[in-house]
């Protein structure tokens, strides 16, 4: 008998567009939520748009953050509970974002996504990444009950978070090889749909790097469409699978041995093409890829991340210990297979 369930949590309203963050008040009246909100942000985003958003609203509490932590997430718990609320609004990029995710699961309410840079995925997923030390947690919650993404807002955002997001999107490549990998060779449990997803979300970049530039409306509502995207088959998958693989492993090795010196997309966009050179050899897709995060301006090599060639062979030979993930990676490369990836892809 088949007995197979899925549970599989997605927003239940995406409002994207020109100007739509003096329309969040209507989307939240539509998810008919009680209580009053509690606006979770941080400096920057609560300067740009902060009082706009409590304008749409009679009565609602703030906590700005300067870091995201396991600290900042007990402060909105404890905010939260102060002031009753009834739900959050996390206004920002990862910072509030990642932080509300965590703190709404805790106060067992529902939170908003208003995104004020499309730097990650995290955006619509139901995945929190919070730093603690040179570690990074990945921690599975809820994902918004809604997605407000201004994209006026959003082209205005510094150009190195849109290229981010950029980089986190393309680098679902290699993220989906390493999960079919796994499924083939560990029997790990594998959707179709979400892969499929996923991949058509990176192939949608690729293909529209010529037309991302800086100041472009055009240019956030295409990153973020695909942002989205990538969350919702994360949600799919009832993982991080899809948009998660050695290029992440890469990517939070650097994290511990080299802190601090790139953004996250940044560096994982430097790591699918590392890891696509290993799934696909010397001709493979990684110049592909490599050729896209260029196009948009993100990250290719080293230099460009501000790391020396040592740590990207160290970060590469090590990065399989992060997790219990099965990736091309397996149980770790040689120094000699790192650096002739690394050389041949011109990233050291």
């Amino acid at each position: 008998m088949f007995d197979k369930s899925t549970w599989i949590k997605l927003p239940r309203n995406v409002l994207q567009g020109h100007g739509v963050l003096d329309d969040l008040a209507d989307a939240v009246a539509d998810l008919y939520l009680s209580g009053d909100p509690l606006l979770v942000t941080s400096p920057s985003p609560e300067r740009i748009a902060g009082d706009r958003v409590r304008a749409q609203f009679d009565d609602v509490a703030t906590v700005s953050l300067d870091r995201a932590s396991f600290e900042s997430v007990e402060r909105v718990v404890e905010v939260g509970r102060e002031h009753d609320a009834g739900y959050l609004i996390a206004l920002g990029g990862g910072k509030p974002i990642d932080v509300a995710k965590m703190a709404s699961d805790e106060l067992n309410c529902g939170f908003v996504s208003v995104p004020t840079a499309a730097s990650h995925d995290g955006i619509v997923s139901g995945r929190s990444s919070i730093p603690e030390g040179d570690t990074r947690h990945s921690v599975a919650a809820d994902p918004p009950l809604a997605v407000v993404a201004d994209t006026e807002l959003l082209a205005e955002s510094p150009w190195e978070l849109t290229t981010a997001g950029c980089a986190d999107i393309i680098s679902n490549y290699t993220a989906v090889k390493d999960w079919e990998l796994a499924h083939r060779l560990k029997n790990v449990e594998y959707s179709e749909y979400a892969g499929a997803l996923s991949q058509m979300t990176a192939e949608m970049l690729v293909q529209s790097a010529d037309s991302i530039k800086p100041g472009l409306e055009e240019s956030a509502w295409i990153v973020t469409k695909a942002l989205v995207s990538s969350g919702v088959a994360m949600s799919i998958a009832g993982s991080s699978r899809p948009a998660s693989g050695a290029e992440h492993l890469f990517s939070h090795q650097l994290d511990r041995i080299a802190p601090n010196r790139a953004l996250h997309g940044h560096q994982v966009g430097v790591g699918s093409i590392l890891t696509e050179y290993f799934h696909s050899g010397p001709r493979g897709e990684w110049q592909d890829i490599r050729d896209a995060l260029s196009t948009v301006g993100a990250p290719t090599t080293a230099d460009d991340l501000g790391i020396d060639d040592e740590t990207v062979i160290d970060a590469l030979t090590t990065a399989h210990e992060i997790r219990d993930r099965y990736t091309i990676l397996g149980d770790g490369v040689s120094e000699d297979a790192a650096i002739e990836a690394a050389t041949i892809t011109g990233v050291i």
